[in-house]
C-alpha cells in the first residue's frame, strides 16, 4: 500500500467523520429532565454543539428550547416511522445519538438528517406563531384578500423564519469550512429536502363568520402540515432515495446519480452515497447496529416487519401472553364513556 493512497485513505476518513457529526446537536433531546435553555452560559455546558452553534445559541437562547424540542420530534418521529424495520431509530446515550449509523453515506442517514432539519424548522416556526419568541411571530407577508375571494387574517406560520434558522443552525458545520466533500454535499442536499417537505406542504386552513354559522366573511391562514405527514413523506422519499457519486463539472463538484440510467434526483429527494448493512446482527464495533434478535415480527406478513425479512432468517420464538383491552364501551349521559376489561391469549412472536 502506496504512502499517497494512505494518505488519501485518511483524509477521505476524517472528511467523512467530520460532516457525519453534523448531527451531533441531536443530543439536545437527552436535555428534556432539564430546565429551559436560558442564559448563555447554558451554552458553552451543551453537549454535542460546535463553537460556531454555542454562538449561535448565545444570539438565540430564547430559540434554544425550540430546538430542543424539534430535536425530540426528530427522534420520535423517525422512530414511528421506522419502528417495523430491522433498525428502529435506536439512540444511544453518547453522541452521535443514533451511533456509527449516521456515519456513514446510507440511506438511513439521509433520512435522519432530512428529518432533523426539517423538525428544527417546524418547532422553530412553531414557537413564533404562539407567541413564545420575541424575535418573530405570526407571517405578516399574508394579508389582504386571495384571488379566491376570502380575507387573510388570523396567524399564518412563519415558516420563512423556521427555515432560516434550520439552515444557519443545522447546515453550520458543512458550511463553516466551505467543504465539498460528497459527505457534506449529501448532508446540504438532504437538509434543503427535508425542510422542502413543510415548505411545499403548507396549506390553507379557514375559519366562517356569519349568522348561524353561515359562511359569509372568511377568514385564512397558511399552516403548516402536521409533522407526522411530514414524516410520511420524508419516509416515501426515504423508500425511493438516489444513490449518488461526486462529480466535477466544471469547477463545480456535484452530486450525480451513480447508475447514468436513473434520471437526475430533484431537491426534493432523498440522495445517498454508500450501500446500507443489513442490520441483522448486533455489531460491537459499531455502536447502533444492534441486531434484530428479540424484536418483535409478523408471522403472516411477507414486508419487513415480517419474521422471515425482520429475523434475517435465523428463526423466531413463539409465545402465548395474555393481553388486556378495554371493549364494550357505552356512553353514559352525560359525558363520559365507561369500558369493560377484556382479556385475551394472543400470540407474540421475537426474532432468535
Amino acid at each position: 500500500m502506496s504512502s499517497e493512497y494512505l494518505m488519501r485513505s485518511l483524509l477521505m476518513l476524517f472528511l467523512a467523520l467530520f460532516s457525519a457529526n453534523a448531527s451531533n446537536w441531536l443530543y439536545l433531546a437527552k436535555l428534556s429532565s432539564v430546565g429551559s435553555i436560558s442564559d448563555e452560559e447554558t451554552c458553552e455546558k451543551l453537549r454535542g454543539l460546535i463553537q460556531r452553534q454555542v454562538q449561535i445559541c448565545k444570539r438565540n437562547v430564547e430559540v434554544m428550547d425550540a430546538v430542543r424540542r424539534g430535536a425530540q420530534l426528530a427522534i420520535d418521529e423517525c422512530q414511528f416511522q421506522f419502528r417495523n424495520r430491522r433498525w428502529n431509530c435506536s439512540t444511544l446515550e453518547s453522541v452521535p445519538l443514533f451511533g456509527k449509523v449516521v456515519t456513514q453515506g446510507t440511506r438511513e442517514a439521509a433520512f435522519v438528517y432530512a428529518l432533523s432539519a426539517a423538525s428544527v424548522a417546524f418547532a422553530v416556526t412553531r414557537a413564533c406563531s404562539s407567541g413564545e419568541l420575541d424575535k418573530c411571530g405570526c407571517d405578516r407577508n399574508v394579508h389582504g384578500v386571495s384571488p379566491e375571494g376570502f380575507q387573510w387574517s388570523g396567524c399564518s406560520d412563519n415558516i420563512a423564519y423556521g427555515v432560516a434558522f434550520s439552515q444557519s443552525f443545522v447546515d453550520i458545520r458543512e458550511r463553516s469550512k466551505g467543504q465539498s466533500s460528497n459527505r457534506a454535499l449529501m448532508n446540504l442536499h438532504n437538509n434543503e429536502a427535508g425542510r422542502k417537505a413543510i415548505l411545499n406542504n403548507m396549506r390553507v386552513e379557514c375559519k366562517c363568520h356569519g349568522v348561524s354559522g353561515s359562511c359569509e366573511v372568511k377568514t385564512c391562514w397558511k399552516a403548516m402540515p402536521p409533522f407526522r405527514k411530514v414524516g410520511n413523506i420524508i419516509k416515501e422519499k426515504f423508500d425511493g432515495a438516489t444513490e449518488v457519486e461526486l462529480r466535477k463539472v466544471g469547477t463545480t463538484k456535484v452530486l450525480v446519480p451513480r447508475n447514468s440510467q436513473f434520471k437526475p434526483h430533484t431537491d426534493e429527494d432523498l440522495v445517498y452515497l454508500d450501500p446500507s448493512p443489513d442490520f441483522c446482527e448486533h455489531d460491537p464495533r459499531s455502536p447502533g447496529i444492534l441486531g434484530t434478535a428479540g424484536r418483535f415480527c409478523n408471522k403472516t406478513s411477507k414486508a419487513i416487519d415480517g419474521c422471515e425479512l425482520m429475523c434475517c432468517g435465523r428463526g423466531f420464538h413463539t409465545e402465548e401472553v395474555e393481553v388486556v383491552d378495554r371493549c364494550s364501551c357505552k356512553f353514559h349521559w352525560c359525558c363520559y364513556v365507561k369500558c369493560k376489561q377484556c382479556r385475551k391469549m394472543v400470540e407474540m412472536h421475537t426474532c432468535r
